[in-house]
């Protein structure tokens, strides 16, 4: 991750990684396949502490209030200045953000199936898909607006996200969530 970050994905090639790592570049290829998979395998984690995270809210808590409490609570543990420079470089570098999004779409699958299981719900339990989601949406949101505004972090407008979206279903439902 150094050397991405020192000298940018494109410029860094295997050979140079495989030589930071004192490995030959076959066994490097042995464990990766590719430079993009050396940067996702720092995330590869991500899933499983979604899932954890909301293993440990209270059942009776409202889904929305599960998720985002659960986000803080990640974001309080896991958000450091390394982060913020993997996911600037993940965003700043096209092919790691396509990338990416295959990142994104397993974890929302992770987070649908933890809030059915946390609520004792079917796995296609649709309140669960829904709010799964959606909450990968305000996590992308927030993400952005961290690498956007370095002074905060992304819970704060996650945050911010959720009470927008709380507000838009009560104007919408007539003060039903």
């Amino acid at each position: 991750m150094r050397l991405f970050l020192e000298h940018g994905f494109e410029a860094t090639t295997l050979d140079d990684i495989a030589a930071a790592a004192d490995v030959s570049r076959r066994s490097l290829f042995h464990y990766f396949g590719s430079k993009e998979e050396i940067v996702f395998s720092t995330k590869a984690d991500f899933p499983a502490l979604v899932a954890e995270a909301i293993g440990r809210r209270p059942v009776e808590e409202p889904l929305l209030d599960m998720v985002e409490n659960a986000f803080v609570e990640l974001a309080a543990r896991h958000i450091s200045e390394p982060a913020r420079n993997l996911a600037r470089l993940i965003q700043d570098t096209p092919a790691l953000s396509a990338g990416d999004q295959a990142k994104y779409e397993k974890v929302e699958r992770v987070l649908a199936k933890a809030l059915a299981e946390q609520k004792g719900r079917s796995e296609n339990d649709l309140e669960c898909r829904v709010t799964a989601t959606t909450a990968i949406g305000i996590l992308k949101l927030s993400t952005q607006a961290w690498l956007a505004e370095p002074n905060t972090g992304p819970d704060t407008f996650g945050k911010a996200a959720f009470a927008a979206l709380r507000q838009v279903v009560s104007q919408t439902s007539g003060g039903r969530e």
